[in-house]
């Protein structure tokens, strides 16, 4: 399978990149680096599609599960290197599962498949990045 995505730059330091969904987005550097800070960073940018393609693994699975879950979010903190270029070089992923009758053997087992098996960013990210992955469950 192959993804074309094709980005076009607005002037300045701003570009708009369009996804095989048929969606687009558009990506600006900050004040700092002579932007505008009208978009996503690019390097955040990699985070949120490690926890949207984590994520969604997961909520099919609380699906199929028939699971009970008041909320559910990804929270993650990642590191830069000092040098350039600058990566990731440790992410810690925190997975947060609210409510008052959590299956929380079942929601961690989601979580393993998702981490070991089924994600395609999080494997990209295990070549360049030590992983740290949290399980939370909260009662309410």
């Amino acid at each position: 399978m192959k993804h074309q995505v094709i980005t076009k730059w607005k002037g300045n330091m701003a570009f708009e990149s369009s996804n095989p969904s048929g969606h687009s987005l558009t990506i600006d550097a900050g004040p700092d680096d002579g932007g505008e800070g009208s978009g996503f960073r690019p390097k955040a940018l990699m985070l949120s599609g490690l926890a949207g393609c984590s994520g969604i693994d997961v909520a099919a699975m609380i699906k199929k599960m028939r699971l009970e879950v008041d909320n559910f979010t990804i929270e993650i903190d990642a590191e830069l290197t000092e040098e350039h270029p600058k990566y990731y070089h440790t992410v810690t992923v925190d997975y947060v599962f609210t409510g008052s009758n959590l299956d929380e053997k079942k929601l961690q087992r989601a979580v393993d498949l998702s981490v070991e098996k089924y994600c395609g960013v999080m494997e990209m990210f295990r070549r360049f990045a030590k992983l740290d992955i949290k399980t939370t469950f909260i009662k309410g």
